[in-house]
């Protein structure tokens, strides 16, 4: 299988090649549109700031590029976000794959820290995605998230419900870290690739 990951202005793709590498996949890590067009299934990881990623996506047109794929892609973390609409962080307009604005948690109680950071439970799951993962918990890093909508397949809570993950047309995202997920994470990008 022909797996390749999107090469931007993102850190913790490598988190992931090493998480496909374990999984016996040599995935192709790359910002080449015909490379990308030519995968059976495209990764979209990333860690950092919507604004500046999606500056870059832009300046390279990778952005309609993206939007454009029709084969399977999996957005994770920021990946997810910026297939968004919009973003709250840093005022960017976003890939609109999704009909979702972005939002900064808002800390209501002392206790409620931001960044979200550590493990949580997947909730009200519903897709072949999330086949096996069913109050799994999986590994968050934000400061953002997806509202709840009509394309969330699991939810998670940190000060509110959110959409820890996300599904429309050939298009998966989770805003968590499968790849650091254990064997639930596993599960996960294992569903993504066989489907």
């Amino acid at each position: 299988m022909n797996v390749a990951i999107v090469k931007y202005n993102a850190g913790n793709i490598y988190s992931v090649v090493n998480a496909l590498r374990r999984m016996g996949i040599e995935p192709l890590l790359t910002d080449d549109a015909e490379a990308l067009r030519k995968a059976d299934r495209v990764l979209f990881p990333g860690q950092g700031h919507a604004g500046e990623a999606m500056e870059y996506l832009k300046a390279r047109r990778l952005d309609e590029v993206i939007r454009d794929l029709r084969q399977p892609v999996f957005g994770i973390c920021v990946g997810q976000q910026l297939l968004c609409r919009h973003s709250e962080e840093g005022d960017a307009d976003c890939i609109g794959v999704f009909d979702a604005e972005v939002k900064r948690f808002r800390p209501e109680r002392h206790e409620d820290k931001v960044p979200c950071m550590g493990w949580n439970q997947l909730r009200d799951t519903r897709s072949p995605l999330m086949e096996g993962a069913e109050g799994g918990y999986v590994y968050f890093v934000h400061s953002y998230y997806v509202p709840l909508c009509a394309e969330t397949i699991a939810t998670a809570d940190y000060i509110l419900p959110y959409s820890a993950s996300m599904h429309k047309d050939n298009f998966y995202a989770c805003q968590f870290h499968p790849e650091k997920s254990g064997k639930v994470g596993e599960r996960i990008l294992r569903n993504f690739l066989e489907r």
